[in-house]
């Protein structure tokens, strides 16, 4: 019988320390897979447009049509970042920091490639 006391004690005790962890006795929500990996490939994407741009600055401008093809691959994987980022606003109960967050590097991206190619034509 003590035994059993002591068992539901510190059940209690265990449960009680959950909910201080917890705002308002609320469970932490997790992340949206899809906003980590949208935060996820917008970082590469962001890693990739520096060494785009520093290979473009050393070479003088002579490996254009490496840097072009690999922009343009960084340009799609930055709208497909984008999409990710909107799809993990469908997860439900979850945290949307990382959606947000991806969201708007890539969205930044987008835009800064959209302007490196309307200044390279004029």
């Amino acid at each position: 019988m003590e035994q059993k006391e002591r068992e539901r004690d510190r059940e209690k005790e265990r449960e009680r320390n959950k909910r201080r962890k917890r705002k308002y006795g609320q469970a932490k929500l997790k992340h949206a897979k899809r906003g980590v990996y949208s935060c996820i490939s917008a970082g590469i994407v962001c890693v990739l447009l520096t060494i785009l741009l520093a290979i473009a600055y050393t070479s003088g401008g002579t490996a254009a049509p490496i840097i072009g093809g690999v922009g343009l691959s960084a340009m799609v994987l930055s709208c497909v970042s984008l999409y990710m980022a909107i799809r993990g606003f469908k997860e439900r109960e979850k945290d949307y920091l990382t959606c947000k967050i991806g969201m708007g590097i890539s969205i930044f991206l987008i835009v800064g490639f959209i302007s490196i190619f309307c200044r390279g034509l004029f």
